[in-house]
């Protein structure tokens, strides 16, 4: 991608492995790291961003693929959007390979990447409710080592990226069971999400994890309505739950995510309409993935 922008990178790095792009993080403190470039290169032509210096992360091959690991997928910060939509991928991650297919234009799909949608942590970001919903970890390189942190510690800003490093790798758990993702936008097609809700379902545990989308600056868990919801589930039986169940979950975690004014205040019409959208969005998430 190019830009047109004045006074942007002063030096381009592209390192063969991760050591070498966390070495080239370290000598430069203040680079950037880029793998497609969908959003860092938008905010470098909006003059929102001027890096001293880019460290490209397309020639690192060990983070462009995924892994089995006890359980779980290891799954490499350069897939690309594209590659987790693909068949073979939806049959590992479902809601994950909606969300990615959900992501955009075709352009944007095939340069995007997992990371980058993560690090950017834009509210609107597609896999990040997914990601929450599934509890996932971040394996995060720096100059001091490898560490893990769960997702929602980096989105919530309770354990930020240190100097040097950089997420290399997500770690998702295999449920092996129903995932469902969906999202509504203000118009038809590829479009910015205005809410979104991903709901996966954990037999082992005899659980159901929620997490809401766009509707705040990072991916909102409603406990307390998965919590109830889960108790009603016949974990051995068929999982059906009756319409009016469906109804009240919906309701449950829409008033949870954007709970009513204090006092005698009404909520604005615009809010109003985006929490019915989200009551619309977990009632049906959920009823397709009991179905």
């Amino acid at each position: 991608m190019t830009t047109h922008a004045p006074q942007t990178a002063q030096s381009v790095t592209l390192p063969a492995s991760l050591d070498e792009a966390v070495a080239a993080l370290t000598a430069m403190p203040a680079a950037v790291p880029v793998a497609g470039g969908t959003d860092l290169m938008a905010a470098v032509n909006k003059g929102q961003l001027r890096p001293a210096g880019l460290v490209g992360l397309g020639r690192i091959n060990e983070i462009r693929g995924w892994q089995y690991q006890d359980g779980h997928a290891l799954l490499g910060a350069g897939l690309t959007h594209a590659r987790m939509g693909r068949p073979d991928f939806a049959a590992l991650i479902p809601a994950l390979a909606a969300a990615s297919r959900a992501a955009g234009p075709p352009q944007i799909r095939n340069a995007g990447t997992l990371g980058g949608n993560i690090v950017t942590a834009a509210p609107t970001g597609d896999s990040l409710p997914v990601l929450a919903a599934l509890e996932a970890d971040l394996v995060v390189m720096g100059p001091l080592g490898t560490r893990e942190i769960p997702i929602s510690h980096l989105l919530a800003g309770r354990d930020l990226l240190a100097p040097g490093e950089l997420v290399a790798f997500v770690r998702v758990p295999l449920l092996h069971a129903p995932q469902i993702f969906l999202k509504a936008t203000g118009r038809t097609g590829p479009a910015r999400a205005m809410a979104s809700v991903a709901v996966v379902l954990d037999p082992a545990r005899r659980g159901l994890r929620c997490a809401v989308g766009a509707i705040a600056p990072m991916p909102l868990r409603p406990l307390e309505a998965e919590h109830w919801i889960a108790s009603l589930v016949d974990w051995d039986g068929e999982r059906g739950l009756a319409p009016e169940a469906l109804t009240a979950f919906g309701e449950y975690v829409a008033a949870a995510c954007i709970p009513d004014p204090p006092g005698d205040e009404q909520l604005p019409p615009a809010v109003l309409h985006l929490r019915r959208t989200v009551a619309a969005l977990a009632r049906r998430a959920l009823g397709r993935a009991l179905s």
